[in-house]
């Protein structure tokens, strides 16, 4: 992927055999959204509907997270969303580490084409892989962490949302966080 464009990208990820999940994808799914935002959330990867559609986050969890941007005044035109994967795993299990870091290198594309400042990890699987292996959600969502240039923040995936309601309320506190980070850096 030597030249810096989306085309490159998309060619790459419609075009990847790298693990197996190629196979059985019905689309890829790389990304929506403002190719130049500032906020980018990251998932773990595409579920059913995802699949069917080519999108991230259009199912159930996606219609969540949708509702949590309009909360705190953000839409579509405010920040991209994609995931880990670009394809979806199986049953909708948890990416192995040989496909996240197969995708790896498409997501780090990603970061060089749209340059957000603020980068939020959606639940435990994107925050072990991007932000540290040890990360542990309950305990450190909602803690902001400077790292290569970034302000990155996690909190939980909206399926866990959907799952359980007690979590609603912190997750509903990093989002105002984030508009908050998002509204401090626009103002300097």
């Amino acid at each position: 992927m030597a030249q810096k464009s989306w085309e490159t990208l998309e060619g790459a990820c419609y075009n990847c055999k790298k693990c197996r999940l190629w196979e059985l994808r019905t689309h890829v799914v790389i990304g929506k959204g403002n190719p130049k935002a500032d906020i980018m959330f990251i998932g773990e990867g595409p579920g059913q509907q995802e699949d069917l559609q080519g999108q991230p986050f259009v199912g159930p969890a996606g219609q969540l997270l949708d509702k949590m941007l309009v909360s705190v005044g953000l839409s579509l035109e405010d920040v991209y969303i994609t995931n880990i994967v670009k394809c979806r795993p199986p049953g909708n299990r948890d990416p192995y580490d040989d496909e996240k870091d197969a995708c790896l290198n498409y997501l780090r594309y990603q970061l060089k084409l749209i340059e957000p400042k603020i980068i939020v990890c959606l639940g435990r699987i994107a925050a072990t892989t991007i932000i540290d292996p040890s990360f542990r959600i309950t305990r450190q969502r909602g803690i902001w962490l400077p790292k290569m240039g970034y302000d990155f923040i996690a909190t939980y995936h909206p399926s866990a949302l959907l799952r359980d309601e007690e979590k609603k309320r912190p997750a509903w506190e990093d989002m105002k966080a984030i508009r908050k980070r998002w509204d401090e850096l626009r103002d300097c």
